[in-house]
């Protein structure tokens, strides 16, 4: 599978795989200054990369586990998704759940890119769904 890039800056890094049997790639920051993230905010992080994902695929911004646990630092709206159509620069949207701030500088690993399949669906009205299992039981109806 050939995933186009295009370089938006001399310092943007092309995303790899750290090893062999990765789902997710590297996405790297490509931001001219450090950018601190306060405790509780959120900064939009730049990669320097444009896309272009085939119709029946999408770019999937997740979090890296690294700095989740160490740093309390995640991506806001995980998964971030990158349709086909989008051709802009991907910026990473990461949030400071940790207690002390985060830098972010240029070159550093802040989130993993996983390609995914696309679904469409045909919606359909109906008056009544098919019975399940579950039924009409919400959150916590198990009791766990």
């Amino acid at each position: 599978m050939i995933l186009q890039i295009k370089l938006l800056s001399d310092t943007a890094q092309i995303p790899s795989y750290a090893k062999q049997g990765d789902s997710g790639f590297d996405l790297h920051a490509d931001n001219a200054e450090p950018i601190e993230i306060g405790v509780s905010c959120r900064a939009i992080i730049p990669t320097g990369l444009a896309v272009a994902v085939d119709e029946s695929l999408e770019l999937q911004v997740r979090p890296r586990s690294g700095i989740a646990w160490k740093h309390g630092v995640t991506v806001l709206n995980t998964p971030g998704t990158v349709d086909s159509g989008y051709r802009n620069e991907v910026g990473v949207i990461l949030i400071n759940h940790g207690s002390e701030p985060f830098v972010v500088k240029r070159g550093d690993r802040i989130a993993q890119g996983v390609i995914a399949p696309v679904v469409r669906a045909d919606f359909v009205v109906v008056s009544e769904l098919p019975d399940s299992e579950r039924g009409l039981g919400g959150f916590g109806h198990t009791g766990v």
